[in-house]
């Protein structure tokens, strides 16, 4: 933990935080993470944080999760890490990039031992595409055991190139250590096979970061997280604007399977100023959804709330 930081006990709404995801690391003990820096558009850097509970309504923190190292290839934009215990250990998979431009946005994996960390770098580098902005990497492991991150192609432009303005969504098959990728990243689906996706747009007399190079007009995605709901069916949360900002919808592999075809439900789940959904699949048996809201900088906080899951999809109770 940071000399600087000082534990306390809170309640969600009293957490700054974007893009929340919590991990139940053993039966009743839970650990969240997010999206944590005071600055999370334009950096420097500090890491991520984390808080521990045993009831999902107190929590203590911050502890540090992650610090990067001397000499560590990124030193901006750590957003929305996610947590999974695989193979005896926990695995973070995190967007990160450089305030210099020397290479895209991307997805990296880091490893700890212990669920709240301290977590230290496992991939060279970010595993997606070293060509293309990325972000908000999430795990999805196969019925056959193959390991998949799905990740957002961001619309922003790199230097020399323009930025796409239709967002999209990628599967891309890791190995088995989560080190590499492990083929080439598989298209699920595009921003606009969404109904509800809107344009994004800023307030009048209010221009985006001008880091991150936007298209014009975008349609973007991001925040996906998967989930088997009834009779096997895969589903997936993920966000973009809608008619009242930022918003999270979901989509439906009608195989079951993660390489689609992918349709789109025609709603979103959330409209209004909220988004980077997960869903907490509780061993007490209940189900949770968790996203922030608003989604104005610096007024974010984690907003937790119970769902049914079924074939039909996702319904907040």
């Amino acid at each position: 933990m940071d000399h600087q930081q000082t534990v306390q006990r809170l309640r969600l709404d009293e957490i700054r935080m974007r893009d929340p995801f919590i991990l139940e690391a053993a039966p009743g003990g839970f650990v969240l993470f997010g999206t944590t820096d005071a600055n999370v558009w334009g950096g420097p850097a500090t890491g991520f944080d984390c808080y521990t509970s045993g009831d999902l309504e107190h929590w203590d923190g911050p502890f540090a999760a992650f610090r990067p190292p001397p000499g560590f290839w990124a030193d901006t934009q750590f957003w929305a890490p996610e947590v999974y215990a695989l193979d005896g250990r926990f695995f973070m998979f995190a967007t990160l990039a450089t305030s210099t431009g020397t290479r895209p946005r991307g997805v990296a994996v880091l490893v700890s031992n212990s669920p709240t960390g301290p977590y230290r770098p496992w991939s060279d580098g970010p595993v997606t595409p070293p060509t293309q902005p990325c972000l908000d990497g999430t795990l999805h492991v196969a019925d056959d055991g193959t390991r998949w991150l799905v990740y957002s192609r961001g619309t922003e432009g790199t230097a020399g190139a323009a930025g796409i303005r239709d967002g999209e969504m990628y599967a891309l098959r890791l190995a088995a250590d989560l080190r590499t990728a492990a083929a080439e990243p598989v298209l699920l689906f595009r921003a606009s096979s969404a109904s509800w996706v809107r344009p994004l747009r800023f307030p009048e007399g209010e221009e985006p970061p001008s880091n991150l190079n936007l298209a014009k007009d975008p349609l973007f995605t991001d925040g996906p997280f998967l989930i088997r709901a009834a009779e096997r069916s895969l589903l997936m949360l993920w966000s973009s604007h809608g008619e009242a900002g930022y918003a999270m919808g979901i989509a439906e592999s009608t195989s079951g399977t993660i390489t689609g075809p992918w349709i789109q439900h025609p709603e979103p789940l959330w409209s209004s100023d909220g988004g980077h959904g997960m869903v907490l699949r509780a061993s007490g048996g209940r189900d949770y959804l968790g996203f922030h809201w608003p989604n104005s900088t610096p007024d974010e906080r984690v907003r937790l709330t119970e769902v049914d899951i079924s074939r039909a999809g996702i319904r907040i109770l």
